[in-house]
């Protein structure tokens, strides 16, 4: 009789430790899961906030182009020596669209290196406006483009080693530049 006893308390003790350790390797499981959709969640989130912030860089960069637009330029209220533009009221969706991009991507990025690309990339993007401002024919100075593209290209690598993907490797086609420059 007491042998029956000890091999069902040894069974039990056994039945229970393989419950308690099938529930553990579970929750673990689950817990990488949660933890590897909840990654993929916000890299998805950063990728389409880095999207609409170069999209909107690139629109508000277009519009500032444009010799028609509307653009005034005052100093800058912070910074000496620097303008400022402002924009009338067809440029001022071009304006909100590109802070409200800048804000998202300061919001969701784990980089401050991404960071400091966009913000480099929106002082450049505003110094074209600043420039359309104070040039009134087609022609703007060529090396406000030359900022912008290399600050979108810093940005786009930052954004890219950030989101786990591969660098832009040196060297690599700018669609700004013709084969053989740069």
């Amino acid at each position: 009789m007491a042998m029956d006893v000890v091999g069902t308390s040894v069974t039990a003790v056994v039945a229970l430790s393989g419950v308690l350790l099938g529930g553990w390797l579970s929750l673990r499981n689950q817990d990488r899961q949660w933890r590897r959709d909840h990654a993929r969640q916000w890299r998805d989130i950063r990728l389409a906030a880095y999207q609409d912030f170069v999209v909107a860089a690139r629109a508000y960069a277009a519009y500032a182009a444009d010799p028609s637009a509307g653009i005034t330029a005052v100093p800058h209220p912070r910074i000496a020596d620097t303008l400022m533009p402002v924009f009338d009221a067809v440029g001022r969706p071009y304006v909100e669209r590109l802070d409200a991009a800048s804000t998202t991507v300061r919001l969701v990025s784990e980089s401050p290196q991404t960071i400091r690309a966009a913000g480099a990339v929106v002082r450049n993007v505003r110094q074209i406006a600043a420039a359309r401002a104070a040039h009134e024919g087609p022609q703007l100075p060529a090396e406000t483009f030359g900022a912008l593209w290399s600050s979108l290209q810093a940005f786009l690598s930052a954004a890219r080693q950030e989101l786990g993907l591969i660098g832009t490797p040196p060297g690599a086609y700018n669609v700004h530049q013709p084969p053989g420059e740069g």
